[in-house]
């Protein structure tokens, strides 16, 4: 049986398996299935790689680890991606849960006044909350970055989006959450997420996104 064959059967043996184990009551989530699943093929291949001898024997130990590993994950991705849902007060925030990270977008509008990177006064409650939320979940890294659109030149884009990066790591940071965890920093007009072509386009580009990732 080839390497990727053997892989392949024993990911799907150990998914299976521990899908098993998950506790009743708790269900398992999209993104806890992506885990497992990533989490055991990746854990298959290292396992089948590590143990010349039985490649069959070692691709399962792998991949049982790798599954657990990444259930896991999964698991606490899919509690933390809830419980910020319902703490945040702002419909226009959304959350993206991977399956390997969150990615949190705040809108410019609800943080900023246009060439601003000083927080609104009062619009920093969802913030606190994200932070609050960090706490709850200590065991990850949070990258916080900062997008513009293509008004202005790619310089002061470059700077604005740094700035309001900065502003929202500070509120992160005043709540107590560890400033290990946490780097903030722009990408300025590199990476739009839509068209800025149109005002509407332009409007989804200026934006914060939190990027939370668990520590395996």
């Amino acid at each position: 049986m080839t390497l990727r064959k053997t892989g392949i059967a024993v990911t799907m043996t150990a998914t299976l398996g521990l899908a098993a184990c998950v506790p009743q009551g708790e269900p398992m989530g999209e993104r806890t299935q992506t885990g497992l699943i990533a989490g055991a093929l990746g854990g298959a291949v290292l396992g089948a790689a590590v143990d010349d001898d039985d490649r069959g024997r070692g691709a399962l130990i792998g991949a049982a680890a790798g599954a657990l590993a990444g259930g896991t994950i999964g698991q606490i991705l899919d509690r933390q991606a809830r419980d910020l849902r319902s703490s945040m007060a702002n419909d226009q925030i959304l959350i993206n849960n991977t399956g390997e990270e969150l990615i949190v977008t705040m809108p410019e509008g609800i943080l900023f006044a246009v060439d601003s990177a000083a927080i609104r006064a009062g619009l920093q409650q969802d913030i606190r909350a994200l932070a609050r939320n960090l706490q709850q979940y200590p065991n990850s890294t949070v990258d916080v970055i900062g997008h513009t659109d293509n008004t202005g030149s790619a310089s002061y884009n470059q700077d604005l989006s740094a700035r309001r990066a900065s502003a929202v790591a500070g509120v992160i940071l005043e709540e107590g959450v560890n400033p290990g965890r946490i780097r903030s920093y722009g990408r300025g007009e590199n990476e739009p997420v839509a068209s800025n072509l149109t005002p509407e386009g332009r409007q989804l580009n200026r934006r914060v996104e939190i990027v939370i990732r668990p520590t395996r």
